[in-house]
């Protein structure tokens, strides 16, 4: 394991010159200099740790904070099957614990060992994940599509109904509109147009995928794997900041070290779907999520202080491995 701290690169300035931007100047030749840098960087870290910390002022704390409470007081409920859709392989909805499993480990991976364990023959699958999820689509869907279950009606909980949409929608419309910033940068740090990526996320299949996992359940049993190793499918994925740490992240040349993010940041991850669409310039980045030491002492510190409170108000240390928005291109037509 390193001591990495990833690269924060700051969004507004590019924000500002592009809203500037009279004529939407698209190449790099006619970027401002500092732009352009900051446009390298971002590409420059996403192809080195397949990840990047992002500082946007246009994403409040208090939308931040008013999804974590929301999601929180959601998982903690006992009983959610109503939510599901498993008939449209839980594509929208809530997803039970112990259901989504990641792909084993690629046996010539090269790199430090993740603490998911290694099934014992390549043929067999590796265990499922012991963490909650929610998906809730964002933005605007094709009128025809060969993949209905990615177009589904979005799932809105009874209890939550007159918040539910509002919340997801600010916070995850939040999260899409740095997305696009994050997209239009690293393309110009890789000397293409502007517009190269984004052109293809319109109509995209983007999800809101919150997880929950209740850590003060975990109490003693550490490096729990709460998400097994794995890479995301997706174009890009970013994050809000965790309520609690246990975020690994690999390095190109397979270094393992904890996903770190600075109060009021984010954080963006390389996806399957980048990797396709540069070459391999950038490459999918692997992580896993475990209750790690650190995870659980704060888990220990919650439960203290919940017992200060009256039992009926106590709640458990539910961690949220990341508030995600799934970035996808766009589907092939019908």
């Amino acid at each position: 394991m390193t001591g990495l701290e990833l690269p924060v690169v700051d969004t507004d300035t590019y924000r500002q010159y592009r809203e500037a931007s009279a004529d939407g100047c698209a190449s790099t030749h006619v970027v401002p200099k500092n732009v352009h840098n900051d446009c390298v960087r971002l590409a420059e870290a996403l192809a080195q740790y397949g990840a990047v910390v992002i500082r946007a002022s246009t994403v409040p704390a208090a939308d931040n904070k008013a999804f974590l409470k929301l999601m929180a007081a959601y998982f903690a409920q006992p009983d959610k099957v109503e939510d599901a859709r498993p008939e449209l392989n839980y594509q929208v909805g809530w997803t039970p614990a112990f259901t989504e499993r990641p792909r084993p480990i690629p046996p010539d991976f090269k790199g430090d060992d993740p603490v998911t364990p290694r099934p014992s023959e390549p043929s067999l699958p590796s265990p499922p994940d012991p963490k909650e999820r929610f998906l809730w689509r964002m933005g605007p869907r094709p009128l025809h599509s060969r993949f209905p279950e990615q177009n589904a009606t979005p799932v809105i909980p009874k209890r939550f109904a007159e918040q539910w949409a509002d919340v997801m929608d600010r916070w995850g419309g939040r999260l899409l509109d740095v997305i696009r910033l994050v997209a239009e940068m690293m393309a110009l740090g890789l000397g293409l147009e502007r517009d190269t990526f984004t052109s293809r996320m319109e109509f995209g299949p983007h999800l809101l995928a919150p997880t929950g996992s209740n850590l003060s359940e975990l109490r003693g049993k550490p490096n729990r794997v709460l998400a097994g190793f794995h890479y995301d499918l997706c174009f890009l994925t970013i994050h809000g900041k965790a309520n609690a740490p246990g975020l690994y992240l690999w390095t190109r040349s397979g270094s393992r070290f904890p996903a770190r993010v600075p109060q009021g940041c984010l954080l963006v991850q390389s996806g399957l779907q980048l990797e396709w669409l540069t070459g391999g310039v950038i490459r999918r980045g692997y992580h896993e999520v475990v209750a790690d030491e650190a995870a659980l002492a704060l888990a220990q510190q919650h439960d203290e202080d919940q017992r200060a409170r009256p039992a009926a108000q106590q709640r458990p240390l539910l961690a949220r491995k990341f508030d995600l928005i799934c970035a996808h291109r766009v589907g092939p037509s019908p």
